[in-house]
């Protein structure tokens, strides 16, 4: 039997978890703090716009059991709000234990409050990677630390550490697996020029919020509150800062839009708290996260690893990547996609085996070719997502947006690749979990 560490535990990690424990290999999961899912504690939007297509995709493709769990904790489905259809949006305060329940009943051995600092190599190959006085020795490594923070790196290129859910001051700033292995990282860019990309939103208190607006979220998992003129000047740059660059349209400029999901989620990277408390409804804000939500925002991606199309990187053989690391690639399906990649092939690289290639006749393969292309073209701005800017209509012009799920099914198929992550389990025996 194989055996594969992965190096952090948000959705990247969690799904290059899974991957790898489907085709039949030994995994542990290593992650900095003391809870999974990273920023997927506070984010919780899916399908909405072309994800819903990638997420049934990779549903046909045999990642149904993760994508179970999280359908069971959804708070609302079918969510319309400006720019966005039939989102589904997830319950925050829930999501986490569920998710860590059914990693450790596949079997993957979870390693929190482990932090990743030395990776042991010889230039071409891994071999084992220290975290918490301890080294963990494997046949092939998933690296899913992210590309944000640590605390440095948010005070030098945004407004200060915001104080937000990666906690770096408490359990240690994030450590790139790939650099401590001698990789050359990149970093992304705004459209200005500027190194680092702010995270898209904040959450507040839901019992912040007045009765009205908690009324509106519950019943429908939305609500778009005018801003006061006064108050919209300086919107429109602010979002253009935001790595979200699907939420960066008028209606997010003239509103704020909140949406459900345990926390109120606010779609936008900050706003300083003395002007939201003048917005109808809101009068007794309160930050959730970022605690300093007021005036900034984590910074993201300014660690992405140059990888080829296996996702394995370009220089160490045995090191695969996943999520953020793959490249400007914004969202948590998007993370899911590239992390089951990358566990998937973590396995059949540690066994010889050839690799998965996600094809273009798939949304979520077309996906990953279009962060290669980003990648090797340098345009380190353009930042790409299932559900919306320039991907977006890139899949439809493509013809590879849907939301009909028998279509989804059939040109998975048709690919030959239905079930694909549960068929990899090596034929001498070992069966998956």
């Amino acid at each position: 039997m194989s055996k594969i560490v992965v190096a952090g535990g948000g959705w990247a990690g969690v799904a290059a978890a899974y991957a790898a424990r489907l085709a039949g290999a030994e995994v542990q999961l290593l992650e900095r703090t003391d809870m999974l899912l990273g920023t997927g504690l506070v984010g919780g939007i899916l399908r909405n716009n072309g994800r819903f297509t990638a997420t049934e995709e990779h549903i046909a493709l045999g990642m149904d059991g993760l994508w179970a769990v999280i359908d069971a904790n959804l708070r609302h489905r079918d969510v319309d709000f400006p720019g966005h259809e039939h989102a589904d949006l997830y319950d925050v305060t829930t999501i986490e234990p569920a998710v860590k329940g059914f990693l450790e009943e596949q079997g993957v051995e979870l390693q929190t409050r482990t932090r990743v600092s030395q990776a042991a190599h010889d230039g071409a190959r891994l071999t084992a990677v220290a975290a918490a006085d301890r080294w963990f020795e494997a046949d092939a490594f998933v690296d899913a630390t992210g590309s944000f923070g640590p605390q440095g790196n948010c005070t030098r290129h945004g407004n200060g550490c915001a104080m937000c859910i990666l906690r770096c001051p408490s359990f240690g700033g994030r450590v790139s697996l790939a650099q401590e292995a001698g990789i050359a990282e990149l970093r992304a860019t705004r459209m200005d020029g500027t190194v680092g990309v702010m995270s898209g939103s904040c959450k507040l208190h839901s019992d912040s919020v007045s009765p009205e607006l908690r009324t509106q979220l519950a019943d429908t998992g939305v609500a778009v509150v005018p801003l006061p003129p006064e108050l919209q000047a300086g919107k429109t740059e602010m979002l253009g800062a935001k790595a979200c660059q699907q939420y960066a349209l008028p209606e997010f400029a003239e509103n704020l839009v909140l949406l459900d999901t345990g926390h109120v989620k606010l779609m936008t990277p900050f706003f300083p708290l003395d002007q939201l408390r003048r917005v109808p409804g809101l009068e007794n804000a309160r930050y959730e996260d970022p605690y300093a939500g007021g005036i900034g925002n984590s910074i993201r991606y300014l660690a992405m690893t140059p990888h080829r199309a296996d996702l394995r990187s370009e220089t160490i053989t045995n090191l695969f990547v996943g999520g953020e690391k793959t490249g400007p690639f914004v969202g948590h399906t998007e993370a899911m996609v590239s992390g089951s990649v990358a566990g998937l092939n973590a396995v059949l690289e540690a066994e010889g085996r050839e690799p998965v290639i996600l094809p273009q006749s798939l949304a979520v393969g077309d996906a990953l070719a279009a962060v290669g292309e980003v990648m090797r073209a340098g345009l380190l701005s353009r930042k790409l997502t299932f559900s919306g800017s320039w991907y977006f209509e890139r899949m439809k012009d493509k013809g590879l947006y849907s939301t009909d799920r028998d279509e989804i099914g059939r040109r998975v198929l048709e690919a030959g690749l239905s079930g694909v992550f549960k068929k990899a389990a090596r034929a001498d025996g070992v069966s998956a979990a």
